[in-house]
């Protein structure tokens, strides 16, 4: 009984430690970071054009600076905006828009400027490199959908779900009113759910982190869900303003247990409605015009939508 309580103190002492050095390390990115833009690839389109695939690395725990299209947030040569983001969400986001060029764009470059907060620049160099090809195996490797490999039956049958807003693009609010955010969304049932909520103590905790990575990438819990982000938020407007009922599954790699997200080891693909019907309640504490992102994933591949609200003032 008494190696059983030492052992089991221990263990408790060894936890403790661990989350208060994960904790302390984490404390430090929280805010005060850069952004890294991130080029992901390319996929040539059925009409002979070309889509580039952009993301980012919020290096920030806490931080989602709000950085407006212009001298801070740009595109070149060209337009400056190319319907990229404004507001960052944290840590790593993957596959986030797409810009399309022309099929002759041939050995052209095309150039995401971004200056964070901290008056770091960072730029992501987009080509048509044959080594940047992107298809849908390379989607859900990159996410993490099948460790990394994306070689399972049920990646080669998985396709893109679809996502369609009910309630039109263009919506109207008012401060501290909400409205609601309908949509459909509809799957194939690929990939299969995988992995849920595992027997967790001190003991397997600590020998799931501490054992050698086995995959180059995130490893993702499949199963079909929907989210709605701030996408743009209105000029000087911090987005975290902006409140989902229900809390929103996170779009963005949060690895850490309990965090409602995918990337969680421990977390559970909420039940689909029967209609695939998904209602969400969003309120605005300031002013404004913003863009608003639903993801629809099935822990593979996904497919976003875009509904963009003009708040007035209560």
């Amino acid at each position: 009984m008494m190696m059983r309580s030492r052992a089991t103190a221990g263990l408790c002492a060894l936890a403790l430690l661990f989350s208060a050095l994960v904790a302390n390390a984490q404390n430090n990115y929280n805010y005060g970071k850069h952004i890294e833009v991130a080029y992901e690839g390319w996929e040539q389109m059925p009409d002979g054009t070309y889509d580039l695939y952009f993301g980012y690395h919020n290096e920030n725990w806490e931080e989602m600076p709000n950085i407006p299209v212009g001298e801070n947030n740009f595109f070149s040569p060209g337009v400056e905006d190319r319907g990229q983001p404004t507001f960052f969400q944290p840590r790593r986001n993957r596959f986030v828009f797409t810009v399309n060029v022309p099929a002759d764009f041939g050995d052209k470059e095309l150039v995401w400027t971004l200056t964070s907060p901290n008056g770091e620049t960072r730029k992501a160099y987009a080509t048509l490199i044959p080594d940047f090809v992107v298809n849908k195996d390379l989607i859900q490797a990159e996410t993490g959908a099948f460790g990394g490999a994306a070689g399972s039956e049920d990646g080669h049958l998985n396709q893109h779900p679809t996502l369609n807003v009910l309630e039109g693009n263009t919506r109207y609010a008012q401060v501290g009113e909400s409205i609601t955010l309908v949509a459909k969304v509809e799957d194939d049932g690929y990939p299969q759910t995988r992995r849920g909520p595992k027997e967790r103590s001190p003991k397997s905790e600590w020998e799931r982190i501490t054992r050698a990575p086995m995959i180059s990438t995130v490893n993702k819990v499949n199963g079909l869900h929907m989210s709605w982000i701030v996408y743009r938020s209105a000029e000087g407007v911090d987005g975290k303003n902006v409140r989902f009922s229900p809390d929103q599954i996170k779009v963005w790699e949060d690895t850490r247990p309990s965090n409602n997200s995918p990337w969680s080891y421990y977390w559970v693909p909420p039940a689909v409605p029967e209609d695939g019907i998904y209602e969400t309640e969003v309120m605005f504490s300031e002013p404004g015009t913003y863009v608003l992102m639903g993801r629809a994933d099935d822990g593979g591949l996904y497919d976003d939508q875009f509904v963009t609200v003009e708040v007035s003032g209560s």
